[in-house]
């Protein structure tokens, strides 16, 4: 091998000097040709990275989304590839390695062979879809799909909402700021008060950053919005009101909480613009009683739900709505805080009937109806066919009877829900003589009653659970003066006609209830996840408390037995 190698120097180099002037310029340009290939192929090695196209689809589902690589296409391969060179080309001059240096062989006929040493080329090898380039590198969100990261943020925003999430992760990167720009993540949007320090207001200054960055979220954000809500604003109430309704179509729904300040201005600018507008909740807050119904009387037919709470200058809302001003209205509810002492409210049943036919929740929180009847005495209204849910809770004295509530629901076959607690004047007769047969949740609990355990004993529960024994769902009769006998044999109606077995919560705290009706019960409602047993006298001790689970439930079962 050692004597071929230094043939082949020989013979080079006695090519070289036998050579004429004139072809040294050539064999200086030959070596320069090669020093420029050589610098373009590491060029080529160590060139600028050229950006590869995806090598993936993202397909959109109902509930999911499909990353399809796309490796299995007929075009499988590098996205791009050197250039092949052409055949039949003149060939260039080999290049070999001697003590001397590099040096260039001529074309000769009767030449020895060279040896040249080849390195074998590696196969490329495609980069994966999702992989950062370092171990250690933490820039895997700029490798996602945009579509994989919208339902991400689209999750969060579900639970957490859309302000401020969205806000913060559009600073992160230009790809996060494009998927948090979605249109579909600010369908819900929810605005709190901007945190002060205690004892100082607001700057005139950051109220004007505060309403300058609103109008930018509404006119670059807001253009899918349905629902938003306002909490706990004093300034500024009509400017939002007026800038949401302006640049958001699609409003349906719009919550003011615990407002103050807004005037009629607000409700010109929603019925100038609104026109999607269907619920509208003005819970604990603060308006112009003349500018709500004066956009109820022009566009009430589009309101759907309506929450407000009650108070002495509210009170012509409510006649305004008897009045048939929402033909359309769904949800009605009213409601007052809990140490209010403006609790009375007049009530023209047979006159809401008539004036809300599709009425299907209604709700009076705290709130004690007085029955007012019609002038001309006719009664001609049909009830409430569609209500599903009527709630007359209260935390003081009522006066809701056996006769009002009749007259509330001698037309509601659909009733699902009916919350009476505090109604300590309805009785178990006037219960099962109601309409509905498929009642799913029944609250009778007497809670606030200043009456709790002084009032006489009670019979007839079994009739209750007789009646919708198959249905219900939650029932609480907490602090109810049934007697002993009477709750054993209500427990044994509902054990029994519960073959589809569908209860799932009961409350019987402060009750009468004895461990022979507990037992029979509880052996049969195997669905049963909820039990609230506190402060039951005819219990043993350490069974009075509440149990959670039916493991936990099973196991009150074992003791009991």
């Amino acid at each position: 091998m050692a004597s071929t190698e230094g043939a082949v120097e020989d013979e080079a180099s006695a090519s070289t000097q036998g050579n004429d002037a004139p072809n040294l310029p050539k064999a200086s340009l030959k070596r320069k040709t090669n020093k420029t290939q050589n610098q373009k192929a590491k060029k080529k090695k160590t060139g600028v990275k050229r950006t590869a196209q995806p090598r993936f689809t993202v397909h959109e589902g109902e509930d999911m989304l499909l990353v399809i690589s796309s490796s299995t296409s007929q075009n499988d391969g590098p996205v791009w590839a050197h250039k092949k060179k052409k055949k039949g080309g003149k060939k260039k001059n080999a290049t070999i390695k001697g003590n001397g240096g590099k040096r260039t062989t001529g074309k000769k006929k009767n030449t020895k062979p060279i040896i040249i040493r080849t390195v074998e080329k590696k196969e490329e090898v495609m980069p994966p879809m999702f992989v950062a380039e370092k171990p250690n590198d933490h820039r895997w969100g700029q490798s996602l799909p945009e579509e994989v990261l919208v339902n991400i943020f689209k999750m969060v925003v579900m639970q957490d909402g859309a302000v401020p999430f969205l806000c913060r992760v559009g600073r992160v990167c230009r790809l996060w700021n494009s998927a948090a720009a979605t249109p579909v993540l600010w369908r819900k949007v929810s605005v709190g008060h901007c945190w002060i320090a205690p004892g100082k207001t607001q700057q005139p200054k950051m109220q004007s950053q505060i309403k300058d960055t609103l109008d930018w979220m509404a006119q670059n954000r807001f253009s899918q919005l349905r629902d938003f809500s306002l909490h706990h604003w004093t300034k500024n109430v009509d400017h939002v009101v007026n800038v949401v309704s302006q640049f958001c179509p699609r409003l349906s729904a719009l919550t003011l909480s615990y407002c103050t300040g807004l005037t009629e201005l607000a409700f010109q600018s929603l019925g100038l613009h609104s026109c999607s507008l269907q619920s509208l909740n003005l819970q604990y807050t603060e308006f112009q009683v003349e500018g709500l119904l004066t956009y109820l009387e022009s566009h009430g037919a589009q309101i759907q739900q309506i929450w407000f709470t009650h108070g002495l200058k509210y009170d012509r809302l409510l006649a305004a709505i008897s009045r048939g001003c929402c033909p359309d209205l769904e949800l009605l509810e009213v409601n007052t805080k809990l140490d209010s002492k403006d609790g009375e409210l007049p009530l023209c049943v047979q006159a809401l009937q008539m004036a809300c036919p599709k009425l299907k929740t209604f709700r009076m929180l705290n709130v004690r109806p007085l029955q007012k009847n019609m002038r001309n005495g006719a009664e001609l209204a049909l009830g409430f066919p569609l209500l599903e849910e009527l709630c007359i809770a209260t935390t003081s004295y009522s006066y809701m009877t056996d006769k009002y509530l009749w007259d509330v629901l001698f037309g509601s076959p659909r009733l699902r829900v009916l919350d009476l607690r505090g109604c300590s004047r309805i009785t178990s007769e006037g219960l099962a003589a109601l309409p509905c047969l498929e009642l799913e949740c029944l609250f009778w609990g007497q809670y606030f009653s200043s009456h709790v355990g002084t009032s006489s004993l009670r019979k007839g529960l079994h009739a209750v659970t007789q009646k919708w024994g198959q249905t219900l769902r939650q029932l609480d009769v907490a602090n109810q003066p049934f007697s002993e006998e009477d709750l054993e044999v209500a427990m044994r109606h509902l054990a029994q006609a519960n073959d589809a077995d569908t209860l799932r919560s009961l409350n019987l705290s402060g009750t009468r209830i004895t461990t022979a009706a507990l037992r029979s019960v509880i052996g049969q409602t195997t669905a049963l996840d909820y039990l609230n047993l506190s402060s039951c006298r005819y219990l043993p001790r350490g069974l009075k408390r509440i149990y959670r689970g039916q493991e936990d439930i099973r196991q009150l079962l074992d003791k009991l037995e």
